[in-house]
């Protein structure tokens, strides 16, 4: 017995030392994920707006956001009459399978609303009038510009969409309840065109903003820009220049142009 304990006794630092060995062989070791892969992405452009052409020209969109229209702050007369004279377009220009009813309606409105309609056309000459000079010409020229407003063709489909739902509406609209309507409807009218408008900036705006390395912003000087105290580079010896083609004359810029039926132009 004292020489089994004497052995035990000897024999276990020896196996202690194994064990611990081993369970050292054994020890787990923390992993560390990898940094994941930044892929960089293109970023989204939007798309060219439908019926718009790249260099088109716009309204400049104002301080507030929106964009200046012939529908803003309009007198209730006039608020009358340019609902009138977008409908009228609307009659005349959206087609489609509510083209029919659209044209039933405008002319059910023009009957209903007979005396309203002349009350406001009369007022809004009066306005026109008090303005002096030749008042018709002025007259004439702002119906002009509203009825090309109302005519352009980028907007047309969403301007007939919202056109036959204001006339549709507009037949259950009581004699004495004109104008309210068409100070409620006349911003739904507009809506269209200012749409496109916004719709046509972002695609312009995001058409040049470079996709793989950003610009270096650009610095518009608001003075003179002193010259430069840099000494200019020596001359370089003169070569004989090549005699230069004849000059083709550039073709002149096109201003773009409204498609307008002249029918719209008819006042009844």
């Amino acid at each position: 017995m004292k020489n089994s304990r004497q052995f035990l006794t000897r024999a276990t630092p020896v196996a202690l030392g194994l064990a611990l060995a081993a369970c050292a062989g054994q020890r787990e070791v923390a992993r560390v994920a990898p940094p994941p892969i930044m892929v960089p992405v293109a970023p989204v452009r939007p798309s060219l707006p439908p019926g718009a052409t790249p260099g088109m020209t716009i309204p400049v969109r104002l301080a507030d956001g929106s964009y200046p229209t012939p529908n803003r702050a309009l007198s209730e007369a006039a608020t009358l009459w340019h609902l009138r004279s977008a409908l009228n377009v609307a009659a005349l220009a959206c087609r489609g399978t509510e083209e029919a009813a659209n044209v039933a309606r405008y002319n059910a409105l023009l009957t209903t609303h007979k005396k309203a309609l002349a009350t406001a056309e009369t007022a809004l000459s009066a306005e026109f009038k008090a303005g002096g000079g030749d008042w018709r010409d002025r007259y004439d020229d702002t119906m002009t510009r509203l009825y090309n407003f109302f005519s352009q063709t980028p907007a047309r489909v969403g301007f007939c969409a919202a056109a036959t739902q204001v006339l549709a509406e507009s037949a259950t609209i009581s004699d004495g309840q004109l104008g309210a309507f068409a100070l409620a409807k006349l911003p739904e009218l507009d809506r269209p065109f200012t749409d496109f408008y916004r719709a046509y900036d972002a695609w312009r705006t995001g058409s040049m903003t470079p996709v793989a390395e950003p610009a270096a912003p650009l610095v518009i000087a608001t003075a003179a820009v002193a010259p430069s105290s840099v000494a200019p580079p020596a001359p370089r010896p003169a070569v004989p220049a090549a005699t230069p083609a004849p000059a083709m004359p550039a073709p002149a810029a096109r201003a773009p142009r409204l498609e307008v039926d002249p029918a719209i132009f008819r006042m009844e």
